[in-house]
């Protein structure tokens, strides 16, 4: 599998820009501006280098004689300021109030504007700029007032006479473009902006950046990116404004750190220096990659730049400690903010909140819920859902349903956050039945799925290894409209990896690359997941080193992956060199890595490394989640230590959490190798009486109680249990069978079930002819196991020759 692993060492830049203004002669007249965006995407609409100039016609209308003019400088004294109709001229503002009149009859739209052109030839000569402005002012006026098509209409009928290229300046355009954004028509206003290049107009700055902020606000990021370098290629200066919208941009798009502020240098390389909104738009960068050192020092260089933090500032950085797991330092930041001045709103609660519930400290996350109620701050839709997918997280169901009815009794409606986080609980729990319920509600609520809906169905059926179910729910996402994004990447390259789909994982890797998704830290730590799912310690090394040379900075999951794969990769001297550095705080003992060495260390069965990780995640004031509870009730299982199996068992059901199919599965594995293994059955019926549906492992596990005490009846009734619940018996069901009935000397039985089982297209492995020889020899019943293998593929026409040696050798090494 190694060899088979090509992952592309660098990161991407964003997809080179294509040509923004297609290289084609214009139209005889001006196209009509679409009502919905077309299906094609913005990168068709935008422009190539200068067009052939040539006449188009226009309406009747005289001309103002002036010299043509480069759109480049507005002039409007309230750009950046709320409309006001108070700066347009008496005539502007009578023709404005015409327009906004509710009886207004478009069709005498001509008549109104021809008003503005009345004056002699002289006087409007001298008052072109005026003119202009009061454009300008009654499109902004009628968009203010929701009157957008209408707005339209006036640009329409503005730029159609033969004078509109002095009459339409910077400031109209951006307005324009600003109305058509705002309506989510973002490849209209494309196509405008392309039009006008192939009329002869040069595109200003603020055109640009209206365009850019027109992507951003919906969603259109790599198109913002597309449109802000074909700006700097046109030799067009982007603003202070402008580099402040491509930040966020590269902020919400989860851009290397290194590429954003490859843009902060060109920044100040043009000599634009940062302003407050730069500083906090930058901290705000920070909160994806988990780049709280970064924020913290952009803060105080900020004020080392004499700009006062306010309060958008204060809960950018205490949302950045949240997402990266530093409740504490997020409080010192609430302090400060209290301290300088600042109220802590509803948005600084949730942050606070957030930090707590994501480090599993859910106690501290309450307890702050009640103190913003005391202050009479009401908890909003994203407090409770914060709090559900909390204690979701937890496996604490019963806590998170009781915040979902206490949201509800305060009549807080849940949003499609809120759904989402249910989907999760129900599909983590295997109650898929509960999950379509919630699925279904969404629309009875008047919700519509989002993107993440999509990602949480990928990410729940993946991680049940239901690979036929992601792949159909991703053609449903994508026939429902969605495109993939980064998350959908991330999502499926974990899903397919949980699935043991890893060649699959890494088609969906290279197709990310090819559709120009920049890889970010979760794609990273993706991979890396699916990389230590196959064990494979080496390339997961390769990684984190590029990660460390700059790439993107490593983070706690980063390093729980790295114990997975020295966990899979059975390097349990490296897994305990890792351990020792989180120990020693090397690397910062965060709770998920404490939690994930209790995992690992139980996996590979090595109680005393296990019982010391616990320890060490409560004496640092961790609470244990679900599956450390699980790692300790499986290895303590394992070793038929009841009374410490009871102990955990108590703590689970004393402190709330939900019991999941694992926790089941661990006590099925105790029972079935203990005296008292019906257990292992009547465990598996309250499963089922919870509505949980069991798996593979559990069905196998009762499977093997049943035949290690040699009742094979009760054997294959479960058998045919598991195959009535949808489940296909797998190689280690028939093992089972195979083993039991060879070691009871019943060898034709055993024969009988490897013959079904390759009818049934389960590939008998080497234990399954392992335990037929080792019986034979066991009995003393050499020739016998011999002839077995000499006839060996007669019974399996597909057994390789090394195989039928490796057997023979087997025999031959039982007999001295």
């Amino acid at each position: 599998m190694a060899e088979k692993v090509a992952l592309p060492l660098l990161l991407p830049n964003p997809p080179p820009s294509k040509p923004l203004f297609p290289n084609n002669h214009h139209s005889q007249h001006h196209p009509p501006l679409p009502s919905a965006p077309p299906i094609s995407p913005l990168l068709q609409d935008l422009l190539l280098q200068s067009p052939n100039t040539s006449s188009h016609s226009h309406t009747s209308h005289s001309p103002i004689p002036r010299t043509r003019n480069r759109i480049g400088k507005s002039r409007d004294p309230n750009r950046g300021k709320p409309w006001s109709h108070h700066r347009l001229s008496l005539k502007g503002q009578q023709i404005l109030q015409i327009l906004l009149d509710p009886l207004f009859d478009s069709a005498k739209l001509d008549e109104v504007l021809l008003q503005l052109f009345e004056p002699s030839q002289e006087e409007l000569s001298s008052s072109v700029e005026s003119l202009s402005f009061d454009v300008s002012g009654i499109i902004k006026g009628l968009g203010f007032n929701k009157k957008c098509d209408l707005a339209l209409s006036v640009f329409e009928w503005v730029r159609n006479r033969k004078d509109c290229e002095l009459i339409l300046n910077g400031s109209v355009v951006a307005v324009v473009i600003g109305i058509l954004g705002r309506q989510g028509r973002v490849s209209s206003a494309a196509s405008l902006l392309h039009s006008l290049h192939k009329d002869g107009i040069d595109i200003d700055v603020y055109g640009y950046t209206s365009l850019i902020t027109a992507c951003a606000s919906n969603g259109r990021y790599r198109e913002a990116v597309t449109v802000f370098k074909k700006m700097e290629e046109e030799g067009c200066k982007p603003t202070l404004i402008t580099y402040n919208v491509i930040l966020n941009v590269y902020g919400k798009m989860g851009m290397p750190w290194n590429k954003i502020l490859d843009v902060v240098d060109g920044m100040k390389s043009a000599g634009i220096a940062p302003d407050s909104y730069t500083y906090n738009t930058l901290i705000s960068c920070c909160r994806r990659g988990s780049l709280y050192e970064e924020a913290a020092a952009l803060f105080e260089e900020m004020k080392s730049a004499g700009f006062s933090p306010d309060k958008v500032t204060y809960n950018v950085l205490l949302d950045v400690y949240g997402k990266s797991r530093r409740p504490k330092e997020a409080m010192e930041v609430l302090r400060e903010m209290e301290l300088k001045g600042f109220v802590p709103s509803i948005v600084t609660y949730n942050s606070l909140i957030s930090a707590y519930a994501r480090d599993g400290l859910l106690d501290e996350a309450m307890d702050l819920k009640n103190q913003m109620m005391e202050k009479g701050i009401k908890p909003d839709v994203f407090t409770y859902t914060t709090l559900l997918s909390g204690f979701e997280k937890a496996g604490k169901d019963e806590s998170a349903m009781r915040v979902f009815e206490e949201m509800r009794s305060a009549g807080c409606k849940a949003n499609i956050c809120t759904f989402n986080a249910l989907i999760k609980m129900h599909g983590n729990r295997g109650n898929f039945a509960e999950m379509m319920k919630v699925f279904e509600e969404i629309k009875i609520c008047q919700c519509n799925p989002d993107i993440v809906t999509w990602n949480t169905l990928l990410a729940v059926f993946g991680q049940n290894g239901m690979d036929s179910e992601v792949s159909g729910v991703f053609k449903e996402m994508k026939r429902a409209g969605f495109v993939p994004e980064r998350d959908t990447f991330n999502t499926l390259i974990s899903a397919y990896s949980r699935c043991g789909s890893f060649d699959q994982a890494m088609v969906v890797y290279k197709r990310m690359l090819e559709a120009g998704v920049t890889p970010d830290l979760s794609t990273y730590n993706a991979v890396l997941a699916a990389l230590a799912r196959g064990g494979l310690w080496e390339q997961s090394e390769k990684v984190l080193t590029e990660m460390k040379d700059g790439r993107c900075k490593p983070n706690e999951l980063t390093y729980c992956s790295l114990l997975h794969a020295y966990a899979n990769g059975k390097e349990t001297e490296r897994m305990r060199a890792l351990a020792e550095e989180i120990y020693s705080a090397a690397i910062e003992p965060r709770a998920v890595l404490l939690k994930t060495l209790v995992l690992v260390n139980s996996k590979s069965d090595l109680l005393t490394e296990t019982e010391r990780a616990f320890l060490e995640l409560r004496k640092r004031g961790f609470s244990p989640d679900i599956t450390a509870l699980n790692s300790m009730l499986s290895i303590y299982g394992r070793r038929q230590m009841f009374t410490k199996t009871n102990e955990i068992l108590a703590f689970m059901n004393e402190s709330g959490f939900t019991l999941s199919l694992t926790t089941y599965n661990s006590l099925m594995y105790m029972y079935s190798r203990s005296e008292n293994y019906e257990r292992a059955e009547e465990t598996l019926r309250e499963v089922l009486e919870k509505g949980i549906k069991p798996d593979i492992i559990s069905y196998n596990t009762v499977i093997y109680a049943y035949c290690r005490n040699g009742r094979m009846r009760e054997a294959s009734r479960i058998f045919s249990e598991m195959k009535d619940s949808g489940l296909v018996p797998d190689v280690v069901t028939y093992n089972t069978f195979v083993a039991s009935y060879a070691a009871d000397s019943m060898f034709v039985e055993a024969i009988d079930v490897v013959q079904y089982m390759i009818k049934h297209r389960c590939k008998p492995n080497r234990n399954t002819y392992n335990s037929i020889v080792d019986c034979y020899c066991k009995f003393h019943r050499h020739d016998e196991a011999s002839m077995f293998v000499n006839n060996l593929h007669k019974l399996d026409p597909h057994i390789s020759k090394e195989e039928e040696c490796r057997l023979s050798e087997r025999i031959r090494k039982k007999w001295l």
